[in-house]
C-alpha cells in the first residue's frame, strides 16, 4: 500500500513582509490562498492574520474572525490549523536587562488562546520552546505551557507540538506524561532557524527519534531549506509543509507566484519519491479529527 502524506501550506506567517507582489495580508487575500492551496492539494491550512491596511502582524481577535469565516464560508472540509505563537516575546531593554526592551510580547494563557477558544478551529499550533529566537527570546514555561495544553484540550481542539531545540522533546515527554498534551498529538520540526535545530538530515532523523513511535509529524525548514527538508521529510516518513511563511521561492532565483504554486510543486515532490498525497479526509483519519 502506498503510503500517504499530507500537506500543510502556511500561507502567510508573522515575520515582516517580504518583497513578494503577491504577497498575502488583506483578509480576503489570505483567504484566496487559503482556498487555493488546498484546491491544490493541501489538507491543512495554517493561518496567521494580519493588520489589513499595514500587514504588520495582528493578533486582533476579528482579524482572525474574518479570515476563518471566509475561508469557511466556501470550504468546510479543508482543515484550519491556527497559530497560538503570538504572545511569548521577550526583548532585553539595554538600559535595564532586568526589565523587558522595545518589540516585547507577552501575553497571558487566555489571551493566546482568545482566538481558539472563540473559534474552536480543527487543529492550533503549540510552540514549547524556550530559546534566542528571531532577535529576542521565545518564552515558554512549563507553567504557561501545562495551562495552554489544558485549555486546548478542553475546547476540543488538537494541539500541533511546534519543536525548534533538542530541549523540546524532554518538555513534550513531560507535558505528555501529566496530560497537558494528548497523547496521539502530532510534531512539527521547524529546521533551519539560527539557535535551533540545524536544517540536516541528521536534525531531522534525531527529531524523529525523540517523539512517541506512531505519532504522525512534520519536518519542514524556514527560507532555502524549505524544499530540500521537505524531500528529506518524505523520505524519513514524516509529512510536508510550504507555504509564504516559510519561503516565498520555488529554488534559488525562483520566486513562487503565490502559495498554490508551492503546494503544487509540494505535490509533485511527493509523487515523484513514490508516496500520495493525502486528501483532507485520510488526514482527518490520520490525525483522528472529525470529518
Amino acid at each position: 500500500m502506498t503510503r500517504k502524506v499530507f500537506i500543510t501550506c502556511a500561507v502567510t506567517g508573522s515575520s515582516p513582509m517580504p518583497k513578494h507582489p503577491n504577497f498575502p495580508f488583506r483578509p480576503d487575500h489570505v483567504a484566496n490562498e487559503a482556498l487555493a492551496a488546498a484546491e491544490a492539494g493541501a489538507s491543512i491550512i495554517h493561518l496567521h492574520v494580519r493588520d489589513p491596511e499595514t500587514g504588520v502582524p495582528s493578533q486582533a481577535l476579528e482579524d482572525y474572525r474574518e479570515v476563518v469565516g471566509l475561508i469557511r464560508a466556501k470550504n468546510n472540509e479543508v482543515i484550519l490549523n491556527v497559530t497560538t505563537g503570538p504572545g511569548c516575546t521577550w526583548m532585553q531593554s539595554d538600559e535595564d536587562p532586568a526589565q523587558p526592551g522595545p518589540g516585547t510580547l507577552m501575553f497571558t494563557a487566555e489571551r493566546r488562546l482568545e482566538h481558539i477558544l472563540d473559534l474552536k478551529p480543527d487543529m492550533c499550533t503549540l510552540d514549547i520552546c524556550t530559546m534566542n529566537l528571531w532577535g529576542g527570546v521565545a518564552i515558554n514555561l512549563d507553567p504557561m505551557i501545562t495551562k495552554m495544553g489544558h485549555m486546548i484540550q478542553d475546547a476540543g481542539v488538537l494541539p500541533e507540538i511546534e519543536c525548534f531545540e533538542a530541549g523540546d522533546f524532554v518538555f513534550a515527554d513531560d507535558l505528555m506524561a501529566k496530560g497537558a498534551i494528548p497523547k496521539h498529538a502530532p510534531f512539527s520540526f521547524v529546521l533551519g532557524t539560527k539557535y535551533g535545530l540545524p536544517a540536516t538530515t541528521e536534525a531531522m532523523s534525531y527529531s524523529k527519534n525523540q517523539i512517541p513511535r506512531g505519532a504522525h509529524w512534520t519536518g519542514f525548514g524556514v527560507s532555502r531549506h524549505s524544499y530540500p527538508m521537505a524531500a528529506q521529510s518524505i523520505l524519513l516518513g514524516g509529512n510536508v509543509r510550504v507555504g509564504f511563511e516559510d519561503t516565498i521561492y520555488l529554488r534559488k532565483g525562483r520566486m513562487a507566484a503565490n502559495n498554490q504554486e508551492l503546494v503544487e510543486w509540494a505535490v509533485n515532490m511527493i509523487e515523484l519519491m513514490g508516496a500520495d498525497v493525502a486528501s483532507t479526509g485520510e488526514t482527518r483519519e490520520m490525525l483522528g479529527l472529525k470529518n
